[in-house]
This record gives structure tokens, sequence and C-alpha cells, in this order.
């Protein structure tokens, strides 16, 4: 199982949903970088479960403890082994559901490759994991010299039209529209009470970004920002610059033309050649609907007899305003790596 992350700015994530703990250990961070708690805790509060009544009801402080790898405030250069405890796990509310594929999760492809899976909310296959993700990319955002900011532009059939990015932490929804974010709160509240979930769209800038990240043919940073991206649960597309907008267009209007001043547009999103133009980075992602819903749906057993079953238990009917820090970590990470 690929439970490790890039190659020179290592992330090994580990735990289950309803395990004991989950963690992250981070190798190749540089020695000397000044590094505490409060450092990671601020993103990891972004994630962290019951924030408002449009996410899961699961109370997690989600408070994060070094446990190796930094002393008297720097990092050493060793290992940083990060640990965040479950304190409101309840697996025996999934006993149910021990032989039963649910739909839209990983329960049946984990059995067939494994031949064994963890029931209890999926285990690794869990959005739980992410938060060991954002613990690494807090540290990976303080070696990088760029600037990461991610934000819901669709929740459902509601679109942000304004790019306020102050906006953002001021919604539950994390819109930079705040005419917007009203409506996408209603959107995904109806869905909840037809016991229902509903999906969306997230954009990343990654402003203040240096030319010459990223390399030519395999190493492509696009292609390391897509995998990484694609990587989260519940992502099932990635687009870069005018993404898949690009097919509707024409060379002429499609190429970003230059001239003494710089570029003139940039529908390449940042990115020419697999190699950064010095331009922001402009990425936006697909979530799917959370698969977790209320609502009656058919499955299948272990021994393949069919039943449907409704999904109880404390999911989040719309998975966009959790994945937004997780995005940023993830687009940290790939930077990190390719310092």
């Amino acid at each position: 199982m690929t439970n490790t992350f890039g190659t020179s700015f290592k992330v090994t994530t580990w735990g289950e949903s309803h395990g004991k703990a989950i963690g992250a250990v981070i190798d190749g961070c540089p020695a000397g970088l000044p590094l505490k708690e409060s450092d990671i805790q601020s993103d990891l509060d972004r994630r962290k479960p019951g924030q408002s009544t449009i996410t899961t009801d699961r109370k997690e402080s989600d408070r994060v403890e070094i446990l190796s790898g930094v002393f008297e405030g720097k990092t050493t250069g060793t290992p940083i082994s990060l640990m965040i405890m479950n304190e409101d796990s309840d697996p025996k509310s999934y006993d149910h559901l021990k032989d039963v594929f649910r739909p839209g999760h990983a329960d049946m492809a984990y059995f067939v490759k494994y031949g064994h899976r963890d029931h209890r909310g999926g285990g690794r296959s869990s959005g739980r994991e992410t938060a060991a993700r954002v613990a690494a990319g807090a540290i990976a955002k303080k070696i990088i010299d760029a600037d990461i900011k991610a934000y819901a532009v669709q929740i459902g059939s509601i679109v942000a039209k304004k790019r306020d990015l102050e906006e953002i932490e001021n919604n539950p929804v994390r819109s930079p529209d705040k005419d917007a974010a009203k409506k996408m709160v209603a959107e995904i509240e109806a869905a909840k009470a037809e016991s229902d979930s509903i999906g969306g769209i997230i954009e990343i800038i990654v402003s203040a970004m240096h030319a010459g990240t990223g390399d030519p043919i395999f190493g492509k940073l696009d292609s390391l920002l897509a995998a990484a991206l694609m990587s989260i649960g519940g992502v099932k597309g990635v687009e870069i610059g005018s993404g898949f907008s690009c097919a509707e267009m024409k060379g002429s209007a499609h190429n970003d033309q230059m001239n003494k001043e710089g570029f003139t547009s940039n529908n390449a999103g940042g990115i020419a050649g697999g190699i950064s133009t010095g331009q922001d980075l402009i990425i936006r992602i697909a979530v799917k609907p959370t698969s977790s819903i209320g609502k009656k749906q058919k499955m299948i057993s272990i021994s393949g007899e069919e039943t449907i079953i409704g999904i109880e238990g404390r999911h989040d009917p719309c998975l966009v305003p959790r994945i937004v820090p997780v995005a940023e970590a993830m687009v940290a990470l790939v930077l990190a790596d390719r310092r």
C-alpha cells in the first residue's frame, strides 16, 4: 500500500478513522526551521469536523503533538513525527456494515485486492486520513516561497462570481463570494434534508510563484500536481489553467502571448512544458458528492447477497469545505518536494 508521498520531502501518513490515532512522519525537512505545534494547528482547525451545521457532527479537537524532529523550537533535520488522537471514534456504529460493500466507497476494491478490510468508517480510505496530510502540508508551507490559497467556486449548481479572498474564512463553505456562499449553504442543507449529499469545485491559486519548478517529460509540475490532488479521496477531476474549456478554443485565443511586460493571459495556468513560468498557478478540482448518505441504496454483501441499506452515522453532506485545506496541503507538499 502506497502510504508515502514525495522523494526528497517525504511524508508517510498512518492510522485509521476509528483507530486510536492518526499521524504523519515527515523525512527530508531541512534543519533549523522554526516549528511549533501552533504552526500546524491553525490549518488543522480549518479541516477538523464539527465546524458548522453543514459538516459532520463528529467532535474531534484534532490537536497535533510533535513527537520527534524538533528541539528548542527548531527542526533538527531528522524525521518529524506527528500524532493526532481520535477522541470521538465510534467503531461499533459500523458493525452492521462489516460484511457489506457500500456503494461509492473503497470497500469492495480493498477487499478484492487485500482479502481483508477495515470496515470501521473505511479505515485508511476514510477522509479522516487527510488530517495527517494537512499537518504535513502546514510544515511544507513554511519551506516554500509561494502563497497557496484554495476556496470553493461551485457547490451543486451554485457558482461563485466574485473572488474576494478575504471572504473565504468568513463563511462555512469557504467561498470567495459572500452572496454565493449563502446559496451554497442552502444547497447543502437541502441535500442533507433529503438524506443525500452534494459535490462541487475547488479552485487553488498559487501566487508569488517563481519560474523553473518542474521538469520535462515525466517530472512535469502539472502532472505531479494532478497526481497529488487526485490522491485526495472524493476528488474525481483536475484541470489546470483553462482546463477542459481549452477544447473549445482556437490556438490564437489559448496561447499566452507575451510582450515586454510579460504574459498577456494565463490559459496555461502558470505552467509550460511542465515547468512553472512565474505566473500564478491556477488549478481546479472536482469533488464528488459524499458517498455515505442516509438515503436507501442497493448494496451487496461479501457473500454476494443483495441488500438495501441507508448509511447511518456522522458524515459531511458536502466534502468541499473541509477539502479546501487538504488541497492546499497537497500542493504545498508537491512544491516542497520539488524546491
